[in-house]
């Protein structure tokens, strides 16, 4: 799979923008601030129906204006994908290929399969057990629309009893008929959301192991344990004897929302224990095994999406990355740089071409192929 080219209207600090991709790798140079990582936004909202960064539509529409276009030629294993985004302010955001609009959103995720890296990314393992629930739900709605479609319906029937939950607050009563219909919903698919990461993340092993004992030398046993309320023969009993404490906090205090993928080296939490080092080398493979997992579930390599890493990371980790894009065992790949001499001494040591595209002034002033 591959992006052929990328149209901007009135996104973020572009007016009219107009690229064409090459297959392999590209390039996106600019001081911060010039536009770089918003291009790769756009690509992820072609892929993903939303920003990466950033949440809330609005906030991407070009100053002063109403309205936001990004659309985007795919090459999807021989067949093309035409795929136009458009928002206006006041009205819902609408995703349609080749000219087919979606009923729900929903129903376009996992077809363009994305994997980015960003900085951001270190919360995923120094962050709260939110951020690695979102990564690992993120990473599988793309493989499985079935666990995706439970996920939303999870999170409306949530959203339902927390709501009943303050009213009751109040107006000072409660009526366990009321909330019946929504315990039995989030018990059901907290059971079935629950034994989908669980086996997800059996396979995920395989290759985030793989990825970290060749970046590390295999210095240490690393793995990734899932924490789960449901995990326990009484949890349906439990659930609903923890109505008491969900009517004084308001909210519902038990289910897959509150679940946690601890991460540890050597049997030790490497959020506490971990050095910088161990934690980048967890974080590169974490994002391995998610691009080798999709490529194997989906049949074919997915976007990756490099936002500024090269700052980030250091050089045997770069090295790591770079031998793989050398080697082939990446498609499609989007970087960005704030230094050009830098990626372009790094993507030297590979052979194959690679596209430059220098950005100033809300616009692209030089594009340049290298071989």
């Amino acid at each position: 799979m591959y992006l052929k080219n990328l149209k901007l209207i009135q996104f973020k600090n572009f007016q009219n923008l107009d690229l064409v991709f090459d297959q392999g790798v590209n390039c996106f140079f600019g001081v911060n601030g010039a536009g770089k990582t918003n291009l790769l936004d756009a690509i992820h909202y072609l892929c993903l129906t939303k920003s990466a960064f950033i949440p809330g539509d609005s906030n991407h529409i070009r100053h002063e204006k109403d309205f936001f276009t990004i659309k985007g030629e795919f090459d999807l294993l021989g067949k093309e994908l035409g795929v136009n985004c458009f928002f206006e302010i006041g009205k819902k955001k609408r995703i349609e290929v080749n000219s087919k609009p979606y009923t729900k959103l929903s129903e376009h995720i996992g077809l363009l399969p994305l994997v980015i890296i960003a900085p951001d990314d270190t919360e995923i393992i120094n962050g709260g057990s939110e951020e690695r629930r979102k990564f690992f739900d993120s990473m599988i709605c793309q493989a499985d629309q079935n666990y995706l479609q439970r996920l939303i319906r999870y999170q409306q029937y949530l959203k339902q009893r927390n709501a009943l939950l303050k009213r009751f607050a109040e107006e000072k009563i409660h009526d366990k008929s009321q909330l019946a219909p929504y315990d039995e919903q989030l018990i059901q698919l907290s059971y079935e959301i629950y034994q989908t990461r669980q086996q997800f993340l059996k396979n995920f092993l395989i290759h985030f192991n793989t990825h970290y004992a060749d970046i590390s030398g295999a210095k240490e046993r690393v793995d990734i344990q899932y924490k789960s309320q449901v995990d326990n023969e009484n949890f349906k009993l439990d659930f609903v004897n923890n109505l008491k404490k969900d009517l004084i906090l308001k909210r519902t205090g038990f289910g897959i929302h509150k679940d946690d993928f601890i991460f540890t080296f050597d049997e030790q939490q490497i959020k506490k224990f971990g050095s910088q080092g161990q934690k980048k080398s967890f974080l590169i493979s974490l994002k391995l095994a998610q691009f080798y997992i999709f490529k194997e579930i989906k049949g074919t390599k997915p976007l990756l999406l490099l936002d500024d890493i090269f700052d980030k990371l250091d050089d045997a980790r770069i090295h790591h990355l770079i031998a793989a894009v050398a080697n082939k065992e990446f498609g499609q790949l989007f970087i960005t740089d704030a230094r050009p001499e830098r990626s372009r001494e790094i993507l030297s040591q590979i052979t194959s071409e690679f596209r430059t595209f220098t950005i100033s002034n809300n616009t692209i002033n030089e594009i340049e192929l290298n071989q």
